[in-house]
């Protein structure tokens, strides 16, 4: 790895299974620092403040977002903000880390814009099917908000030309250690 720490952009259509990649690299790869993004929505059972995501009130996002306090945000489905704080990542980069950000397409294309030289990663699903398959099994959305979901994700699987690599996420450990060998760490899962 370089003297300089890289930050790492790992984004992907709706349900390809980010969040999942993300916890098996932050439960096996300490030296990877992993973002936490803020976002309006309500926690869904088991997330935890702070560690899956910052929940903020819609008023205090708007507030973060006036101030120049989010490296990158948008609004997801037509619903809910999210963001990254932009502190937290440069405060990481800082200390040497390597940064990954787990975010979406908006969110990507807007960290392009500020910070090109970041490594920017495209997780697909092994198929459209599989997908599906994901997003309804994981029973967290409504029907509709399924179907909102999967008519962004045919957009979203189309920006794939717009990232640097592409890993298929077609096994959780194996698309995660690829990704942290594209973050240019040795995969060695503790």
């Amino acid at each position: 790895m370089s003297d300089k720490p890289r930050l790492t952009v790992l984004a992907g259509p709706t349900a390809v299974g980010k969040g999942t990649v993300s916890t098996f690299i932050r439960d096996h790869y300490p030296q990877v620092w992993l973002s936490v993004s803020a976002t309006t929505r309500a926690p869904r059972p088991g997330e935890v403040d702070g560690v899956h995501y910052y929940f903020v009130a819609a008023e205090e996002f708007d507030r973060m977002v006036a101030d120049g306090d989010m490296l990158e945000w948008a609004v997801v489905h037509g619903r809910n903000r999210y963001g990254t704080i932009r502190r937290t990542v440069e405060q990481a980069m800082a200390e040497g880390k390597s940064v990954l950000l787990e975010i979406d397409l908006q969110g990507a294309r807007q960290v392009k814009d500020s910070m090109p030289e970041a490594n920017f990663v495209f997780l697909a699903p092994p198929s459209w099917d599989e997908m599906v398959r994901r997003l309804v099994g994981r029973g967290t959305e409504t029907p509709e908000e399924q179907q909102q979901r999967l008519e962004t994700a045919k957009l979203e699987l189309a920006a794939e030309s717009e990232f640097n690599h592409t890993v298929v996420n077609d096994d959780v450990r194996r698309a995660a250690e690829e990704l942290v060998s594209l973050m240019g760490l040795v995969p060695n899962p503790r």
